[in-house]
């Protein structure tokens, strides 16, 4: 795998801005817009994905960038939650539902299998430290 040298490079990351500009879309719509504490926590939700993500990549350490990445896929799972939220509260329709939750899992899972390849990598590099 090459060397990421820029947040900007990661995919989950990418991914995360795109959901986030699809959350901020959705809470424009009037009855969503209304309700002021949905519509700011659920964007909290989505802008703390890539977020994380940023500043986690930026610590310079994995131990540090794992951390801040299992926070970013907490919040995708929050994300999750305020979505169901909107849906039954039918600021979103189901079309927009499903299509947002299909965005949140997706993210969800490039940030597992990154976590998954930091921590494999962290553990090849302590077994080769007791060789």
């Amino acid at each position: 795998m090459a060397k990421i040298e820029r947040f900007e490079e990661i995919i989950a990351w990418q991914k995360g801005m795109e959901l986030c500009d699809a959350v901020y879309t959705i809470t424009l719509q009037e009855n969503f817009a209304k309700d002021y504490a949905l519509k700011d926590q659920i964007r909290k939700s989505a802008i703390s994905i890539p977020s994380n993500i940023s500043e986690g990549f930026e610590r310079e350490s994995n131990n540090q960038f794992i951390y801040f990445l299992v926070i970013a896929k907490a919040s995708a799972g929050e994300l999750r939650t305020q979505l169901y939220i909107a849906k039954n509260q039918k600021y979103i329709s189901e079309e927009e539902f499903q299509k947002l939750k299909e965005q949140c899992l997706n993210v969800s899972k490039l940030i597992s299998g990154f976590i998954s390849y930091l921590r494999k990598k962290r553990k090849e590099k302590e077994l080769s430290k007791l060789s």
